[in-house]
C-alpha cells in the first residue's frame, strides 16, 4: 500500500503559479512557477559578477522582475552560499551560483536557496522547487495565485509581457 501525505493544518496551499516577493532583494513582486519536478529553486539573473567582501565570496547581479520585459531591473548584491552543478529538465548541466534569500510565498516568509541562471527564454522569471516547498506547502495544480496578487494596476503593467 502507498502512503499518501495529507495536508495538515501547518501546510500552506499554493497554486501552480504564484506572485512572490523577494524583500531582501528589493523585488516586491515577481511571478513564479511552482514546480514539484524541480529540486531547486531558480531566479532569472544577468550581469552576474563575482565579488569579495572581507575575504568572503559575494555576487552582484541584476533581476528583471517582469515576464518578457527588461523594464525595472533591480541590482542585487549578496553573499554566495554555494556553487554547484544543476541539471535542467532537458539534461543540460550548468554550474550555478546559489544564494539564500527570504521569499514571501503564500503569505508566509521562508528562507530558500535560489540558483542564479538566465531564464530569459522561460515563461517565468522564477521557479520554486521541492526544497523550498518542503517548508510546509502543499500544491494545488488546479489553482493559481492562492497567496495573493499585487494591485490591478501593477498586474496590468505586467500583462502581455
Amino acid at each position: 500500500m502507498i502512503d499518501v501525505l495529507e495536508p495538515t493544518h501547518l501546510s500552506t496551499p499554493v497554486g501552480w503559479r504564484e506572485w512572490v516577493s523577494l524583500p531582501g532583494f528589493g523585488v516586491p513582486w515577481i511571478k513564479a512557477k511552482v514546480d514539484t519536478g524541480a529540486r531547486s529553486s531558480s531566479l532569472h539573473a544577468f550581469d552576474i559578477e563575482h565579488l569579495t567582501r572581507d575575504g568572503e565570496p559575494w555576487v552582484r547581479f541584476s533581476v528583471h522582475p517582469w515576464q518578457r520585459s527588461d523594464a525595472d531591473a533591480v541590482v542585487v548584491e549578496c553573499p554566495i552560499q554555494d556553487e554547484r552543478i544543476v541539471r535542467s529538465s532537458s539534461g543540460h548541466a550548468e554550474e550555478r551560483i546559489v544564494v539564500l534569500v527570504d521569499v514571501v510565498l503564500g503569505k508566509r516568509t521562508i528562507t530558500a536557496e535560489l540558483t542564479l541562471t538566465n531564464r530569459d527564454q522561460m515563461g517565468f522569471r522564477m521557479l520554486i522547487g521541492r526544497e523550498a516547498l518542503r517548508q510546509g506547502f502543499v500544491v494545488d495544480p488546479r489553482r493559481s495565485y492562492l497567496g495573493g496578487r499585487p494591485r490591478v494596476a501593477l498586474r496590468r503593467r505586467n500583462r502581455g509581457r
